[in-house]
């Protein structure tokens, strides 16, 4: 089935999955067309997530926020149903996580806010484009993603860790990998760490927090991005009654190109 989605367009793909044939990850699919990190939470805290993410724009570069109580992302894909369009989420109810539906339809309330952040699905088409591998894809595995100890600028209810996600270069290929991802700033930019996790606090990379364990080639060493996963963390520190976001690599896909937000 997912090789059939590859070459369909975004709202076809998000149908599949809304009709509840798809429920894996989303890496590939509707290929051409930005995914997006969601994050939903209750009006009270929503001004204080939206500071968290313009103080953090990092690991949180918002693409677009939903009208109170509306599923739909009007300009990111219109006529969508963030309820429904996601293969699977995660539900977090005061920090713990309680389940991964498929739906969330029946947790819906009328004061409810989307945020939808970029993700770093984009700048993977792009090295790829650009003739560099990537190890996951290669290795048929999620990017692995690692909680650091490098906190974010609080705000509000807000705060906590850093996500990172993990791709594997050789040495001489970083300057094109930098240069690459860099175009992208909404879709978490340039890496924030190169070469030794430990220095962002990171002590085994054969355990990560997210994803699965990537194998690293003796020539290659460990590049970092700050990662959409970031506010599943926060969650778990802020401890809000109600949160609701993707489950990690199962994205929202958009109607809007990669090309769209390259500079």
């Amino acid at each position: 089935m997912k090789q059939e989605l590859v070459d369909e367009n975004a709202s076809r793909v998000r149908s599949c999955i809304r009709r509840g044939e798809y429920a894996g990850p989303t890496s590939g699919l509707a290929s051409g067309f930005v995914q997006a990190n969601l994050v939903i939470l209750p009006r009270e805290l929503a001004f204080d997530f939206l500071r968290f993410c313009v103080h953090n724009p990092k690991p949180c570069p918002i693409l677009e926020v939903t009208e109170e109580g509306s599923p739909e992302a009007t300009l990111m894909a219109p006529g969508s149903d963030l309820r429904t369009d996601l293969p699977r989420y995660r539900v977090y109810e005061n920090g713990e996580l309680i389940g991964e539906p498929q739906d969330i339809s029946h947790l819906w309330r009328d004061d409810l806010i989307s945020f939808l952040i970029g993700c770093s699905f984009t700048f993977e088409a792009a090295l790829v484009a650009a003739g560099l591998r990537l190890a996951h894809v290669e290795q048929g595995r999620n990017v692995p993603m690692y909680v650091t100890a490098r906190e974010c600028a609080p705000s509000g209810a807000f705060s906590g860790p850093m996500v990172v996600s993990m791709r594997p270069y050789r040495a001489d290929e970083i300057p094109l990998v930098v240069s690459v991802t860099s175009r992208y700033p909404a879709m978490h930019g340039a890496p924030v760490h190169v070469g030794n996790p430990e220095a962002l606090g990171v002590k085994d990379l054969n355990t990560p927090e997210f994803g699965e364990v990537v194998e690293i080639a003796e020539d290659q060493m460990p590049v970092f991005w700050a990662c959409g996963v970031t506010p599943q963390a926060v969650a778990m520190k802020a401890r809000p009654p109600l949160m609701i976001t993707h489950s990690p690599g199962h994205m929202f896909i958009t109607d809007r190109r990669h090309s769209e937000f390259e500079i």
